[in-house]
């Protein structure tokens, strides 16, 4: 297996458990690891209909959390992570959530979840 990659994917989103965070949109950074089989790329007979679209997944992402509201950055991490392995067929991920500017002291703080088969 293989992991496909993508770094620093930006949103701005309403979270928060906070009446005052739900009512504006808050910068979070996501990481995502998907395992992949890539070599069915290096088989001519096999096509390009084997590839995984970065911009279909980063677009999948930002379209989910667009259109939905949550608490808790835990809670996008597992959300992003099922959406991923169910709407991809991916074996498993890493997601990782950054919310930058939450301490005032950190640079951000988030949470990094890995699902599914990571080898």
């Amino acid at each position: 297996m293989d992991i496909i990659f993508i770094e620093q994917l930006v949103i701005f989103t309403k979270i928060g458990i906070y009446d005052w965070e739900r009512n504006i949109k808050q910068k979070l950074i996501l990481d995502v690891e998907i395992m992949w089989d890539n070599k069915l790329l290096g088989k001519k007979e096999e096509g390009y209909d084997k590839y995984l679209n970065y911009s279909d997944v980063s677009e999948t992402i930002l379209v989910y959390l667009e259109k939905n509201h949550f608490l808790l950055i835990e809670k996008v991490a597992e959300e992003i992570a099922n959406l991923i392995m169910k709407r991809f067929n991916s074996p498993g991920v890493c997601v990782k959530v950054s919310k930058p500017n939450a301490i005032a002291q950190a640079k951000q703080v988030g949470i990094k979840i890995k699902r599914g088969i990571m080898t």
